[in-house]
């Protein structure tokens, strides 16, 4: 894709034939859907965005699959959340969520479960004998209700404004390696390897060096496909790509009955596919009975106590602060969903969209909903507006009631997309200007970091450390918003988690 922060206000056109926010000013809108998204004005079409958000559903469905495994541990009370439980409040929650952020925010933003903290989550409840699910999620709802009164405020908006242009450029660059790495590791053409003597290197090629299997063949397949018809600017290029992969997979499925990577009971395949195997299982209704268990007395002293509890509710409220602020920059900015100072429209209504996705996750029990990276694939297949968000909350929606069909598409056939989705985002590399190496190095940590820690947040965090240092010792202070102190002290104090903890006698 060409780069999307060339000239406001230019009527430029992308290398595969997407408009800019900013060109066509003078096209008037068809009809009263047309105006009240936008959709001639940001350069779109309806096809594109019903196309788009196809896309970002189809590159999405696996967090109701996938959702229900992070969850599926048990409490200190005992309690097992159930895998169709969590599968239906998954869907149901991140289709509300996206029809919020469609219909208010007006951008192709897409909110589900986010696996930062799910994982978090899951982890803190596994390793902390006084911690109940409705706990856990207690403190999830408590952070998202922070996160709508730093967004009321102005606060969130202000920290947003706040970051100097290079960093948000690498924030644009660093979602894209990451959503590629996604892909690669989703389609088991990249594996982390065992931590076990004479292992060198901690990520390899396949399985144990080499490429093997049919999932993996599928993969490759649909990377040529989707790139040659993205190349060659065909519409649909993306869509096209994720749905012949899915045939693909689900005939190579029928064949040699090749089945998942782990299967119910536990067993490896290392050439299985990576999720899920391809297929229809039979429909079962949804059950909405975890729809509000949330409890709060994780801050209770018979708990975990108001201080770790607190401490807690700071590490859940720091990682969705800054994933959604640098997630939507980088996806606005690919959409060309900004202005001359590279801001974005509705910023505010984005932000809160997100903060109440948050809470309402805790609150279903489902975990913090949050925008996906995974946007990224409807914005890639035209996706300009919020109507294709709805398109995608909708597809949600369908599937609390359809679970099932989720289940026909593998990671091996999205995967394509979200590689190709993340050569487009990394091109804005070229925005950065590497002979400032004061702005520069906090660029490359931000981008780099991403991928290698799996953690949109982590890089920003790295990022706006190194910035507000360097500056300052270049003897250039002035150039430091002072909430970047804020947010780089934030920072030191959320990396350095473990020995404050410590330090309190938490540990």
């Amino acid at each position: 894709m060409a780069n999307n922060s060339s000239e406001h206000g230019s009527a430029k056109i992308d290398s595969d034939h997407l408009v800019t926010v900013n060109s066509v000013a003078d096209a008037r809108p068809r009809n009263a859907l047309d105006r009240y998204f936008k959709i001639t004005e940001r350069g779109s079409t309806l096809g594109r965005e019903v196309r788009g958000g196809i896309a970002t559903f189809l590159a999405m469905s696996y967090i109701v699959v996938l959702n229900p495994l992070v969850l599926s541990g048990e409490d200190a009370a005992g309690e097992v959340l159930g895998i169709p439980r969590v599968a239906a409040v998954t869907a149901l929650l991140a289709g509300l969520s996206t029809i919020l952020m469609g219909l208010w925010a007006k951008h192709p933003f897409a909110l589900a479960a986010g696996l930062g903290i799910n994982a978090f989550i899951a982890i803190t409840v596994a390793t902390t004998p006084e911690l109940t699910w409705p706990q856990a999620m207690g403190l999830i709802v408590v952070a998202g209700l922070v996160m709508i009164i730093l967004v009321a405020t102005g606060f969130r908006e202000a920290v947003f404004r706040a970051i100097p242009d290079s960093l948000k450029t690498a924030i644009v660059v660093g979602i894209g390696l990451f959503i590629s790495l996604i892909g690669l590791v989703n389609a088991g053409f990249v594996r982390r390897l065992p931590d076990e003597a004479g292992t060198t290197v901690p990520v390899g090629l396949g399985t144990g060096g080499e490429l093997e299997g049919w999932p993996v063949l599928v993969f490759v397949i649909g990377l040529v496909i989707t790139a040659l018809l993205v190349i060659r600017k065909v519409p649909g290029a993306i869509l096209i790509g994720i749905v012949a992969g899915t045939v693909l997979a689900n005939i190579f499925e029928a064949i040699f009955q090749i089945g998942p990577a782990v299967d119910d009971d536990g067993n490896v395949n290392p050439v299985g596919w990576s999720l899920v195997a391809p297929s229809v299982p039979e429909w079962t209704a949804p059950d909405l009975s975890l729809l509000g268990k949330i409890s709060f007395g994780a801050f209770t002293a018979d708990s975990v106590g108001a201080v770790m509890a607190t401490l807690l509710v700071f590490a859940i409220l720091l990682s969705v602060f800054f994933d959604a602020m640098g997630t939507s920059t980088g996806l606005a900015r690919e959409a060309g969903n900004v202005d001359a100072q590279g801001n974005i429209p509705h910023l505010n209504r984005v932000l809160m969209a997100d903060a109440i996705a948050v809470t309402a996750g805790g609150a279903g029990s489902g975990s913090s909903n949050q925008i996906f990276v995974e946007s990224g694939t409807g914005i890639g297949e035209g996706a300009r507006t919020g109507f294709a968000s709805v398109v995608t909350g909708l597809l949600f929606i369908l599937a609390m009631f359809l679970s099932p069909l989720i289940y026909l598409v593998p990671f091996e056939a999205v995967a394509p997309a979200l590689v190709v989705v993340g050569f487009m985002m990394v091109t804005q590399v070229t925005n950065i200007d590497f002979s400032d190496w004061g702005a520069a190095i906090p660029a490359f940590l931000t981008f780099i970091l991403m991928p290698f820690t799996y953690s949109i947040a982590n890089g920003i965090g790295a990022g706006m450390i190194a910035y507000a240092v360097i500056r300052t010792g270049q003897g250039r202070i002035k150039e430091v918003h002072p909430l970047m102190w804020v947010v780089a002290a934030a920072f030191v104090l959320f990396f350095g988690m473990g020995v404050f903890r410590g330090l309190l006698g938490l540990n």
